[in-house]
């Protein structure tokens, strides 16, 4: 990242405490200016490419969700999904982009 970017920021939002057997939303989001990579500059000169590549999200571990992204996809992508409140645990959350970004989250869940 260059020292004219604003840092990279990313929340992930989930139920803190849930039934077992209950559906449960997740919502994960990241700001990110994204650059496509096809944009030049006034003096012609092509501005590198810079996306969020990847997003996947692991409950207890085991993976539950994963997305490839590509450079049509918005600045501050909003990634939501479902799944099922199994166990207590942790979601973990990460978002893998160009030029090594690498960001994670983790909140946790109780079930009952």
């Amino acid at each position: 990242m260059t020292p004219d970017r604003p840092p990279v920021r990313s929340l992930v939002q989930a139920p803190k405490i849930a039934a077992r057997g209950d559906i449960i939303e997740i919502r994960a989001i990241i700001a990110h200016h994204m650059e496509t990579g096809f944009r030049h500059t006034e003096r012609g000169e092509r501005i590198a490419r810079d996306i969020i590549r990847r997003f996947e999200c692991r409950y207890n571990g085991v993976e539950i969700f994963s997305a490839d992204l590509h450079p049509a996809v918005a600045a501050n992508p909003l990634i939501s999904f479902h799944t099922v409140a199994t166990e207590s645990g942790r979601l973990q959350c990460r978002w893998i982009g160009d030029n090594g970004l690498l960001v994670n989250n983790e909140v946790e869940i109780v079930v009952s």
